[in-house]
C-alpha cells in the first residue's frame, strides 16, 4: 500500500493507483476530459493537472502514478489557472457552437434545432415538448411572433431561412386538434397561492409554468376576456381570436383560475390580493397601478425590477412584461413571464433570488462557403417552403415535415453533457484567447445510421479508438497524421459507418465533446 498526502489529507491506497483515483476516493474532485477507467490513459487535455508540493511541478494527474510520500495539490490559484489555461488550448482549436444561432437569437431560448429534428420525424408530440419548455404560447406566437430566429439562420446563408415560427404553429396546432392535450406534468402540491395581475402574454406564461411548479393560480385581469394586447391590440386577420381561445382555454384547463372584469384598485389589492396570496406577479401594463403600490420603486417606463430576477422593492412581488417596460415582442413578454415564475417559485421556497448566470457559448459566426455543403448533409437541397393553403391556414404535416428537413442542426448534439464546456464554463475559460486568424474547414461525417462525427469539435483523447480496439472493431477508428495535423478518422479512407459496426454507442458516450454524437439528440 502507498502513503500519501493530497491537498493535506492522508490517503492509504494501492500500488498502481493514479492521483486522479487517489484523490476521488476522498472526495476531492479533480476535472478531467480524456480519462476514462479502464482504458489506457492519453493526458492529450491537461486539464487533470496538479502540482508536487516538493518540487513544484504541475502534472497530469490522470495519468500520475502515486508514489510513497507523495504531496500533492489540487486546488490552488496556480493549478486552477493551469487548468483555464489548458481549456483555453483546446478552445482555440475547437470549432462548433454550443448553441444553434437561432437558439441565440430567440428571446426565450427556444432549442429550435431539436424542434425541427423531432417535427422531421414526424414526433409532433415530443416536439411540441421542447417548445412548451421555454414558450407557453406556441399556437399564438406561431401567428405573430417577428421571428428574430430566422433572422439568424444560417441556412439563410445558403437560400432562405427556415420557417421557424410556422413550425413552431404547426406543432401547437397539432396538439389543439387532439381530444387530448399534452401538458406537462405537475410538481406536488405546494399549497401556495399566486396572484397575477394581468391576463396577457407575460401572465399567461407566468401562470403556465407557476402550475407546472405546483403552486394555484389566480389571474386578475380588468377586461371581459384574458389575453390582454394580444386580444385588444391585434386585428383578427394577424391573429385569430379562435387561436387565442384555445390557448387560454388550455391554460384554464391546466388549473388556471381567471377573474375578470376584475379592475385591481388600490382597496381590492390591500384587502383581497396582498391578504389572500402568498405571491403577487403584476404583468400588466395599467400605469394606474403607481396610484396603490406605493411600497414598489417606478421607473419612466414602469416597475423597477431586479436584473433576471424581476423581483421588485417589496418582497414577494414580482413585475414582468409591460409591467415594466413596453413589450414590442410578445414573444419576449412570454419569456419573462417565464422568469418571473421560477423567481416566484425560488421565493416560495425559500431560496436566494440571483440572476441566471450565462453558461459559457462557443460559436463559430457564419459557415464558410465551403462549408455549405457539409452542412447540408444534414439538410435537404429544397428552398424555403410556402404553404398551399397560405400563411393563414398554415403548414400541412407533410409540408412541416419537409421545412423541417431544410434545418441544417448547427446546434451541439451534447450541450449538456460536453465536458469542454462544462469546465469551460467551471473555470470562466475566455475562447477567444488562443483563437488564430483562420479557423480550420468544418467536416461532417454522416454516414452512419445513428452518429454524426464532427472532427473539428474532437480533442484527440483517443477513447473511441482504445473502445473500437477494445470491441474488436474489423476497421474502428486511429489517429491519422502527425504533430499538429493529426485527427481521429476512419483508417483505409472508409466512411464511419464502416468504422463503427457495433461500437458507435460507446464510442458516442465516452466522447467528452459533442464530436461524437447521436443524430436525433
Amino acid at each position: 500500500m502507498i502513503h500519501l498526502k493530497i491537498d493535506n489529507i492522508d490517503i492509504t491506497i494501492a500500488n498502481g493507483t493514479t492521483v486522479l483515483e487517489a484523490a476521488k476516493t476522498v472526495g476531492i474532485k479533480i476535472p478531467s476530459m480524456c480519462f476514462k477507467e479502464g482504458f489506457e490513459n492519453c493526458p492529450s487535455c491537461m486539464v487533470c493537472l496538479v502540482k508536487d508540493r516538493k518540487s513544484g511541478n504541475l502534472m497530469s494527474s490522470c495519468a500520475l502514478k502515486v508514489t510513497e510520500g507523495m504531496d500533492i495539490i489540487s486546488n490552488e490559484p496556480e493549478v486552477t489557472e493551469a487548468r483555464k489555461e489548458a481549456l483555453e488550448l483546446l478552445l482555440s482549436d475547437h470549432i462548433g457552437d454550443c448553441e444553434a444561432p437561432c437558439s441565440l437569437a430567440c428571446p426565450a431560448g427556444m432549442n429550435i434545432p431539436l424542434m425541427n429534428r423531432l417535427i422531421a420525424s414526424e414526433n409532433f408530440t415530443e416536439s411540441l415538448r421542447v417548445v412548451k419548455e421555454e414558450i407557453a404560447l406556441p399556437y399564438i406566437l406561431g401567428y405573430i411572433c417577428p421571428a428574430p430566429c430566422e433572422k439568424a439562420c444560417r441556412r439563410k446563408q445558403v437560400d432562405e431561412p427556415v420557417s421557424v415560427c410556422m413550425l413552431k404553429r404547426f406543432v401547437a396546432e397539432q396538439d389543439e386538434t387532439n381530444s387530448v392535450h399534452q401538458l406537462p406534468p405537475k410538481k406536488t402540491d405546494s399549497n401556495k397561492k399566486i396572484a397575477i395581475i394581468g391576463a396577457g402574454p407575460a401572465g399567461l406564461a407566468s401562470a403556465f409554468y407557476l402550475l407546472q411548479f405546483g403552486h394555484h393560480c389566480v389571474l386578475f385581469d380588468k377586461n371581459e376576456d384574458a389575453g390582454g394586447a394580444l386580444r385588444y391590440s391585434i386585428p383578427e386577420e394577424e391573429l385569430p381570436r379562435s387561436v387565442i381561445n384555445a390557448e387560454i382555454e388550455l391554460i384554464r384547463r391546466y388549473g388556471a383560475e381567471f377573474r375578470l372584469n376584475a379592475l385591481v384598485t388600490k382597496m381590492v389589492f390591500m384587502n383581497d390580493i396582498k391578504p389572500a396570496f402568498d405571491a403577487v406577479i403584476i404583468a400588466t401594463g395599467d400605469i394606474s397601478l403607481s396610484n396603490y403600490l406605493t411600497q414598489i420603486e417606478f421607473s419612466k417606463t414602469g416597475i423597477v425590477v431586479g436584473d433576471g430576477t424581476f423581483v421588485t422593492s417589496e418582497p414577494g412581488i414580482f413585475a414582468c412584461g409591460s409591467a415594466i417596460r413596453a413589450q414590442k415582442m410578445a414573444v419576449r413578454a412570454v419569456a419573462q413571464g417565464k422568469a418571473a415564475a421560477i423567481s416566484t417559485d425560488r421565493y416560495l421556497r425559500g431560496l436566494y433570488l440571483e440572476k441566471p448566470s450565462k453558461r459559457f457559448n462557443s460559436r463559430f459566426d457564419k459557415l464558410q462557403v465551403l462549408e455549405y455543403a457539409e452542412y447540408l448533409k444534414e439538410s435537404i437541397p429544397d428552398r424555403r417552403l410556402l404553404p398551399e393553403g397560405g400563411h393563414t391556414k398554415g403548414f400541412s404535416p407533410v409540408e412541416a415535415v419537409k421545412e423541417a428537413m431544410r434545418c441544417m442542426h448547427c446546434d451541439c448534439r451534447k450541450p449538456e453533457t460536453c465536458k469542454l464546456r462544462l469546465y469551460a464554463d467551471e473555470y470562466k475559460a475566455d475562447r477567444k484567447k488562443y483563437l488564430i486568424v483562420e479557423r480550420k474547414t468544418l467536416t461532417k461525417h454522416f454516414q452512419h445510421d445513428k452518429v454524426v462525427y464532427e472532427p473539428e469539435k474532437c480533442i484527440r483523447c483517443g477513447l473511441c479508438v482504445d473502445i473500437t480496439i477494445q470491441s474488436k472493431e474489423i476497421i474502428g477508428l486511429s489517429f491519422v497524421g502527425r504533430g499538429f495535423d493529426v485527427r481521429i478518422d476512419v483508417p483505409f479512407s472508409q466512411s464511419i459507418k464502416e468504422g463503427l459496426t457495433h461500437a458507435a454507442k460507446k464510442c458516442v458516450e465516452a466522447c467528452p465533446t459533442g464530436a461524437l454524437a447521436f443524430k436525433d439528440r
